[in-house]
């Protein structure tokens, strides 16, 4: 670490703690040629994914979005936010882990229904009439009849 008074590149660390909730560690260093200390900051470089709408556009990831249409599809349901935040650290280290730059809004959706469904059904219907857009009660009951299928197979 190169040294802010003197520009020196060897110090040796005084103090490691977490910083920023533990997302990144605070580092007390003092120079080796000019004996100054100075503090630095280490945190994990992320990736940063782009969304891909339906209509072309693209922009930045942002997890909240997720966890906002979850928080809808749970109303009045008996999902802890506990649960819903596990859903939503899943889906951002499953894309994380993945190392794609760009992602779709269909995948993110697919993901976001397959967490609803092991969570709650209520929840994972109402995400999906919404994502898949069903147009009248019909869709909605044709998809209602093929998931009650595909549970009991």
């Amino acid at each position: 670490m190169k040294c802010i008074y003197c520009g020196y590149t060897e110090s040796k660390v005084l103090d490691s703690r977490p910083a920023d909730e533990g997302n990144s560690i605070r580092r007390r260093r003092e120079c080796l040629k000019c004996g100054k200390r100075f503090t630095t900051y280490e945190m994990i470089e992320t990736t940063h994914i782009l969304v891909v709408k339906n209509d072309g556009t693209r922009q930045q990831f942002d997890a909240s979005k997720i966890k906002n249409g979850i928080i809808k599809s749970c109303e009045k349901r008996p999902v802890a936010i506990g649960d819903i935040d596990a859903l939503v650290l899943s889906i951002e280290k499953q894309l994380g882990n993945s190392l794609v730059q760009e992602i779709s809004t269909r995948k993110i959706g697919e993901m976001v229904m397959k967490g609803l469904k092991e969570l709650d059904q209520i929840a994972y219907i109402r995400f999906a009439s919404v994502y898949r857009q069903f147009r009248d009660v019909t869709e909605l009951t044709e998809f209602i009849k093929d998931e009650k299928m595909n549970r009991e197979d």
